[in-house]
C-alpha cells in the first residue's frame, strides 16, 4: 500500500510540474497523434471499402456464373443455362414464378465530379427480379425503367461521384442515348455504384445477342445454396462457379483490402518509431530537468520503483492524450468521407465512405500507450537509478 501512495504522489507531482516542460511535452503528445491519425485514416479505407462490398451479400441469395470465372465481367452464360439454373432445386419460387435475375455486366465511361476524368462505372442489365433478389435496394426518387426502353435507374453512390446522372437528365454511351429515370438506395452496399437498366436493352446496345454473364436467385433457405450447387454441377449443360453473394463480395473486396492493410500496417509502425524517439527525448528532458527533485524525493524516502513507475505512467498518460486528438481528429475529418476506388476483379469504379470504427480506433488507442509504455521505459530506469548523494550536493 505505501508503494502504491508513493507512486500516486510522485506521477501527480510529475503532472503537476508539466508545465515547466510543456514544450517537449507537446512534441511527445502530437507525434503518437500523428501516428493514431494515420494508422486510422489509411486503415478506415480498407473497412470501408470492405463494408461497402459485403453489405451488398445475403447468404440466401446465390451468384451464377461459369466455372472460372473471378467475376462477372469476364463470365458468360447462354440463355438456355440461365433456364437451367431458374428450374434447379433450391430456388426460391413465388407461385410459379422463380426469384432470379440473369444479368449482363458492361463498363461505361463517365466523369468522376471531383477530377472531371473518366471513369470505368458498372453499368448493368437486370431482368425484373433484379430488385427482388437484392436486399435493401428502395427506390429513392423517380420511378423503376420501363422494359424495352432506353431507361436507367442510378444507384445513390454513383449519382452524388459522377457527371450527369441526375434524375431527368440523359446521357450517351456509345451510339445510345439514355435517359435517367430513378434513384435508387441499398444501403450504402456496392450496388450504389452501379447504372440498371432492361437486360434485353442492353444486350440489344453492345450486340451481346441472348447472352448474360450472370444469374443471381434467392434460395429457399441458406442450406439450398449446397443442393442447388452439386444439382447444377451434375448437370452437363451447365459448368458453373455457386457461391453465396456475401462469398462472392467477399473474394471481391480481399485483394484492395489486402493492399492497403499492406501499405497501412509498415507505415504506421515506422511512425511509431519516430513517435517512440519522440517519446523517449521528452521523457529523457523530464528527467534531466527534475534530477534534484527526484534525490530529494528519494532522500525523502520514496524507493526507486516509485521513481520508475510514475515516468512510464507520466510517458503513458502523455501518448493516451497524443493517441485521444489523433483518434478524434481522423473520426472527425475522414469517417464517413466518400471516395471511389477501381476494383481490380471487376475493373470497374466502387464508391465506398471511409469508415473510422471503434475497434479502429481501440487499435490505435492501443498503439499509442505501447508507444508511451516504450517511451518512457529507459527514461524510468534512469530516474531509478540516479545517484542520490550526487544530485543532493548540486542543490
Amino acid at each position: 500500500m505505501r508503494t502504491i501512495k508513493q507512486i500516486f504522489a510522485v506521477t501527480w507531482l510529475n503532472l503537476a510540474n508539466l508545465p515547466q516542460r510543456l514544450a517537449s511535452s507537446i512534441v511527445a503528445v502530437i507525434g503518437v497523434a500523428a501516428v493514431v491519425l494515420v494508422f486510422a485514416a489509411v486503415l478506415s479505407m480498407a473497412k470501408g471499402f470492405e463494408r461497402t462490398m459485403l453489405s451488398a451479400g445475403s447468404d440466401d441469395t446465390a451468384i451464377i456464373m461459369r466455372s472460372g470465372s473471378t467475376s462477372e465481367l469476364n463470365s458468360g452464360l447462354s440463355n438456355e443455362q440461365t433456364l437451367i439454373v431458374a428450374n434447379a432445386p433450391g430456388v426460391l419460387k413465388e407461385g410459379d414464378a422463380t426469384v432470379m435475375s440473369a444479368e449482363l455486366y458492361v463498363i461505361v465511361d463517365v466523369k468522376k465530379r471531383s477530377t472531371n476524368t473518366d471513369a470505368n462505372v458498372p453499368f448493368r442489365g437486370i431482368q425484373a427480379g433484379g430488385f427482388d433478389v437484392r436486399k435493401n435496394v428502395t427506390l429513392a426518387e423517380g420511378r423503376r425503367f420501363e422494359p424495352g426502353k432506353n431507361e436507367i435507374v442510378v444507384g445513390r453512390s454513383a449519382q452524388q461521384e459522377f457527371v450527369g446522372l441526375d434524375l431527368g437528365s440523359k446521357i450517351r454511351f456509345g451510339q445510345t442515348e439514355w435517359e435517367i429515370v430513378g434513384t435508387f438506395e441499398a444501403g450504402g452496399s456496392v450496388s450504389e455504384s452501379e447504372l440498371w437498366t432492361d437486360v434485353r436493352v442492353l444486350q440489344g446496345a453492345y450486340r451481346r445477342g441472348n447472352s448474360f454473364q450472370s444469374v443471381r436467385v434467392k434460395l429457399e433457405s441458406e442450406d439450398s445454396l449446397a443442393i442447388l450447387a452439386q444439382n447444377l454441377k451434375d448437370d452437363p449443360r451447365i459448368d458453373p462457379d455457386v457461391l453465396s453473394e456475401r462469398e462472392y463480395y467477399s473474394t471481391q473486396a480481399e485483394g484492395l483490402s489486402k493492399f492497403i492493410r499492406m501499405v497501412g500496417y509498415p507505415l504506421t509502425i515506422l511512425m511509431a518509431i519516430g513517435a517512440i524517439f519522440g517519446a523517449l527525448n521528452s521523457m529523457y528532458s523530464s528527467v534531466s530537468v527534475r534530477g534534484k527533485e527526484i534525490a530529494t524525493l528519494r532522500a525523502l524516502g520514496f524507493g526507486p520503483f516509485s521513481v520508475l513507475v510514475s515516468t512510464i505512467v507520466e510517458s503513458t498518460l502523455l501518448a493516451l492524450l497524443g493517441g485521444i486528438v489523433g483518434g478524434a481528429i481522423a473520426f472527425l475529418v475522414f469517417n464517413g468521407f466518400q471516395v471511389s476506388t477501381l476494383n481490380g476483379p471487376s475493373f470497374s469504379q466502387v464508391v465506398f465512405d471511409f469508415a473510422v470504427t471503434p475497434d479502429l480506433l481501440i487499435q490505435g488507442l492501443q498503439a499509442a500507450l505501447l508507444i508511451g509504455v516504450v517511451g518512457g521505459f529507459f527514461p524510468a530506469i534512469r530516474a531509478a537509478r540516479l545517484p542520490v548523494a550526487q544530485a543532493l550536493r548540486e542543490l
